[in-house]
């Protein structure tokens, strides 16, 4: 999907050599996986009592952060999502998270208590 190009502070000009100005959006490059500090924990908050598991820290591009969900969601056989860039696992699978994430060469700490 096609992110829009905002542009910036003109609504219309009636100069016919007038050239809009963009706001572009840099992306951030992925760090490879053995510079990626990520934190994995357990939250409840806001949720209705419900547990998930969330992954903070990643650093890089939206689609590598979207793909790197799309796999550990499918490892433990459960929903998520990824917004706010970090990734959002239904149920408790802190462990697992953890484990997958040190076998791809992350570096990961667990943050929380459980």
């Amino acid at each position: 999907m096609a992110k829009k190009k905002e542009k910036i502070n003109i609504v219309y000009s009636t100069n016919p050599d007038f050239s809009y100005q963009f706001d572009e959006e840099n992306e951030q490059d992925t760090l490879p996986p053995n510079q990626q500090k990520l934190y994995v924990s357990v939250d409840r908050k806001q949720r209705g009592g419900k547990e998930v598991t969330l992954i903070e820290g990643f650093v890089g591009a939206e689609d590598d952060l979207k793909e790197l969900g799309k796999k550990i969601k499918t490892k433990c056989g459960v929903g998520g999502t990824v917004k706010d860039n970090e990734i959002i696992i239904q149920g408790n699978f802190k462990d697992k998270v953890f484990d997958l994430l040190s076998k791809d060469g992350y570096q990961v700490k667990k943050k929380g208590g459980n």
